[in-house]
């Protein structure tokens, strides 16, 4: 869990780079991008603390959402603020923590 925060945390602040395109890049893939890393975010750290309140999962996951948003804006390294982005880093966190507690529901 601390490893995959701080790789996720090196990846939202590094300097941006020109985009190559490729043929699977499509218009928006960053939002998909977002959500599919903050789902996996969402996953382990209710996986990780499983008794902790919803509240509490969701104040964090949400801090961190807007933490490393203003970072990429104020860092100045070719990065900006985007809205969207702590959209889908929110819906990325909850499909996670669903994601977990159906499976725990069903299986366990």
């Amino acid at each position: 869990m601390p490893i995959y925060w701080a790789f996720l945390t090196y990846m939202l602040l590094k300097p941006g780079e020109e985009n190559h395109e490729y043929w699977f890049m499509f218009s928006g893939i960053d939002k998909v991008l977002h959500v599919s890393i903050f789902a996996a975010l969402g996953f382990s750290f209710i996986a990780a603390f499983p008794k902790i309140k919803f509240s509490y999962f969701f104040q964090i996951i949400l801090i961190y959402a807007f933490l490393t948003e203003i970072l990429q804006e104020e860092m100045g390294l070719g990065r900006s603020m985007e809205t969207l982005d702590i959209v889908a880093d929110t819906v990325g966190c909850l499909i996670g923590y669903w994601t977990y507690k159906f499976l725990i529901k069903r299986f366990f």
